[in-house]
This record gives structure tokens, C-alpha cells and sequence, in this order.
């Protein structure tokens, strides 16, 4: 154990959030770190990834993950550096990204879930957490083999100018789209989305009901869309079943208007247009492409580098903060993949 790894500050879920998640739900601690036990070595978390996925595991409910035990750190995928090892694969100055948690330091171990990275092929390791991570490999294997694209695809992405959205915007017109619609909340999103993310059209959802938003995606896309990559939910969700072409796809990929009621979910009330349209609506998960990742990430890295695809990131600083910075997802005043620093 280097000498100057003694303390570990551990951000804990100590009750679960009944709707929005407030300060008295969590607890800052610092604890002794323990002694590695053969083949576990000790990781220094430089940056976390905060996702909206992490608020559905703080919930005691039914999901592809158990829930996050109540006084254990929060779950996050992170990125960081070996700094003590009983692992020979894992030697001291490895860096290593997996799904660890809001930690200072976390104790892995071989065959886990952290895999070595090279932080040198890219401008920043937080890369890892975006555009060659979780986010960007949602993206390029949720539009790619959920949403199966056909050239000349009319497109429409909710929750488009976020971390997710933003890539499969980009990866569609890449891809053959003729048109790529985002929804996004606020004016300065959809600028961003037109002028730097290559979108054709953009909404602004704020203030507008489910008849409001159908009308404008009718306008932008008269014959209907061929591709939904939904992220959002509720009446955005309906909004866009109102404007389904014949065969549409959807990808469902999060739901996140829902994330923090605290009583029932809405739902769409619109499926019956799934009917209308002959239209498939498939759920996806990134976790069923980890053994692809290799594949998703040299796309990326190549269109990433031929200046075809852009990324941004939004870095908030220090474990202190992570309850305001993981909020940002929810009130939307985050300007790219919310990353937390806590080197």
C-alpha cells in the first residue's frame, strides 16, 4: 500500500430517494483502506462517470443490476490508476476503467470489472467515460443494431444534445440519414445540436405540450420517421409515436422524464401507433455488447480523428460535489458527459 493511500473517501447511499434525490439520501465518509487480499489490486479513481441509469439503481426494484446495497458507495463506472497490486496482471501504474463506484480508491480484482486502458491514445482519460465508453458504445451499438439503419432514414433523437444522444445524431448522419431531428430543452442545446453536433432540425420541448411537439416533429418530418432513439419519455415519447412511418424502429434506451417520480410511472398512452405502423419498439442495454467494445471503440476513435464526430464533456471537480454535479442530468445544465474529478 503506497504510504500516501491510508484514507479513503467514499461517497455512500444511506436511504433510498423517494423521488428526487436529496442530500439526506447520501453520506461523505472517510474510512481506512483495507489490505489487499492475492489477486486484488487497489485503484486510484481519478474520474467517475454520472449517468442517469444510477438513479434506477438506487431504487429497491427490479432492474438488470441489484440495487446498490444501502450504505456502500454509490455505483459509477471510473477511470484511474493502479496504485498498489497482488495482481500480476495489474502491476502499479496501470490505468484501468471499469464499473467501480464514487470512491476515492476501490479494491479490484482480476477477472472483475476493470480492464487496463491506455490513456496516452487519447487527449484526456475522461474519453474513457464519454466517447470510447459506456456512452459512446450505447450509442454506436444502440443505433447500429437496435435502430438498424437503412440509407435515407428520417431520424429523431430525444434527449439529443446529452451524452448519448449527441453520438447517435452524429453516427446516423454518418451513416446515411437524410434527415436527423433532435429534441432538446433550451435554446442554447438546440444551437448546439444544428451548429456543432450536425443536426438538420432541432426542437425546444420546454413549455410545449404532447400536441405542441407532434406538430412541430409533423412539420420538420411531413411523411413520418423511419428511426426513434428515445432517451426521454413521457410525452416526448408520445409526441413522437404520433409521427411514426410505416416500420419505424425505436431504440429504447432511457426514460429519463421518469426517473425521479416518485409515484407511479406514466408511460407512453400512445402504443397503440405501434400498431397503426407495423413499428417495432426494442429496449437496449449496453451490457450486451461488452465483448463488441473493441469493434465500437476503434469506430469511434477512426471518426473521432477523420473530424467526423464530435464530443464534449462536462468536468465537475472533487467528491464533495458529486450530489450537485450527478443533479445536473435532471435539470439539464450540463454542456456534455458529466464527469466528477476526484483525483
Amino acid at each position: 500500500m503506497p504510504e500516501s493511500a491510508t484514507v479513503n473517501r467514499r461517497f455512500l447511499l444511506v436511504r433510498r430517494p423517494n423521488g428526487t434525490p436529496v442530500a439526506e439520501d447520501f453520506s461523505l465518509v472517510s474510512e481506512a483502506l483495507p489490505e489487499l487480499a492475492d489477486g486484488q489490486f487497489l485503484i486510484r479513481n481519478h474520474y467517475a462517470s454520472l449517468d442517469p441509469a444510477m438513479r434506477g439503481w438506487m431504487d429497491d426494484a427490479p432492474s438488470y443490476m441489484p440495487p446498490i446495497p444501502l450504505g456502500t458507495s454509490v455505483r459509477a463506472s471510473t477511470v484511474g490508476e493502479v496504485v498498489a497490486s497482488r495482481a500480476a496482471d495489474f502491476p502499479v501504474g496501470q490505468w484501468v476503467s471499469g464499473l467501480n463506484a464514487i470512491e476515492e480508491y476501490s479494491v479490484s480484482q482480476a477477472g472483475g470489472f476493470s480492464a487496463p486502458i491506455d490513456p496516452t491514445i487519447v487527449p484526456s482519460p475522461t474519453n474513457f467515460l464519454s466517447v470510447l465508453g459506456a456512452v459512446g458504445m450505447t450509442a454506436y451499438f444502440g443505433y447500429l443494431e437496435v435502430c438498424k439503419p437503412q440509407p435515407g432514414d428520417v431520424v429523431l433523437v430525444t434527449g439529443a444534445a446529452g451524452a448519448v444522444g449527441s453520438l447517435v445524431g452524429q453516427i446516423a448522419k454518418i451513416k446515411g440519414a437524410s434527415k436527423v431531428i433532435g429534441i432538446a430543452g433550451g435554446p442554447e442545446k438546440c444551437k448546439r445540436l444544428t451548429e456543432r453536433y450536425g443536426f438538420d432540425v432541432a426542437i425546444d420541448y420546454r413549455g410545449k405540450n404532447v400536441d405542441q411537439l407532434s406538430a412541430e416533429i409533423a412539420a420538420a418530418a411531413p411523411e413520418g420517421v423511419n428511426v426513434i432513439f428515445e432517451n426521454v419519455g413521457g410525452d416526448i415519447l408520445d409526441a413522437g409515436l404520433n409521427n411514426l412511418a410505416m416500420y419505424a424502429r425505436i431504440g429504447l434506451c432511457g426514460l429519463i422524464s421518469e426517473y425521479n417520480n416518485a409515484g407511479e410511472k406514466t408511460g407512453a398512452r400512445n402504443v397503440w401507433q405501434l400498431i397503426v405502423k407495423r413499428a417495432s419498439l426494442t429496449g437496449l442495454l449496453v451490457a450486451d455488447y461488452v465483448p463488441r467494445f473493441g469493434e465500437g471503440i476503434a469506430a469511434m476513435a477512426g471518426w473521432v480523428t477523420e473530424g467526423k464526430l464530435v464530443f464534449d464533456e462536462h468536468v465537475d471537480d472533487g467528491i464533495d460535489n458529486a450530489l450537485p454535479a450527478f443533479m445536473r442530468l435532471f435539470s439539464g445544465s450540463n454542456d456534455g458527459k458529466m464527469i466528477l474529478k476526484l483525483s
